[in-house]
């Protein structure tokens, strides 16, 4: 299992986490939303559970909570700048299709949430 991030994300992640000084980590999660099913969720985290699997990159901790993990694992993280839009970019080998407008994705039947 795993959670990776490119130079720029994790420069984008140490901005984000130190910005508040009870942050612990990065969480990364997934939602139930849109028409495809699922949205990725990036947050700082301000505590770190007992049922979270946690990624150390570079002095960076990400955290994901043991519910999205199946959906989220080997998931690169990205940031990309294009204009005046900066986000987070995600690569998801799990990913299985996208609704036409982005915001929500389908995955494989072997990392749906049970």
């Amino acid at each position: 299992m795993a959670i990776s991030l490119t130079s720029a994300a994790l420069q984008r992640a140490k901005t984000f986490i130190s910005k508040d000084p009870s942050a612990r980590a990065l969480r990364f999660s997934v939602k139930k939303t849109g028409c495809s099913g699922w949205g990725y969720v990036v947050d700082v985290a301000h505590q770190i559970d007992a049922d979270d699997q946690v990624f150390e990159l570079d002095g960076v901790k990400v955290v994901v909570d043991a519910r999205s993990l199946s959906v989220v694992d080997g998931t690169e993280i990205d940031f990309r700048k294009q204009g005046l839009n900066a986000t987070f970019v995600f690569n998801n080998p799990n990913m299985a299709g996208e609704c036409g407008c982005g915001e929500s994705f389908s995955v494989t039947k072997s990392a749906e949430l049970h």
